[in-house]
C-alpha cells in the first residue's frame, strides 16, 4: 500500500512540475515571437497581442488540467481502492 502511495506522490510531482516547465517554455517562446513580430511590423502589434493573450490562456488551461488530474490522484486515488479490494480478496 505504501508503495502505491509513494509512486502516486512521485507521479503527481512529475505531472505538476513538467506541466509547469512546459508552459514556462511555451510562454517564453511565444513571448519572443510576439516581440519579433511587433518589431518587424509595428502596425500589427495590437492584433498580435490579442492572439498572444489567447494562446497564453490556452497554455495555462493545459497546466490547470494537469493540476486538476494531480489533485484527483492525490486525494481520491483510485489505485489505493483497487489495491485494498485485491488485498481483501486475498485475505478473505
Amino acid at each position: 500500500m505504501e508503495f502505491v502511495i509513494g509512486m502516486t506522490a512521485i507521479s503527481v510531482a512529475l505531472l505538476i512540475g513538467l506541466g509547469a516547465l512546459g508552459v514556462g517554455i511555451g510562454v517564453g517562446i511565444l513571448g519572443g515571437r510576439l516581440l519579433e513580430g511587433s518589431a518587424r511590423q509595428p502596425e500589427l502589434a495590437s492584433m498580435l497581442q490579442g492572439k498572444f493573450f489567447l494562446a497564453i490562456g490556452l497554455l495555462d488551461a493545459v497546466a490547470m488540467i494537469g493540476v486538476g488530474i494531480a489533485l484527483f490522484f492525490t486525494f481520491a486515488n483510485p489505485f489505493v481502492g483497487q489495491l485494498s479490494e485485491e488485498l481483501a480478496k486475498l485475505a478473505g
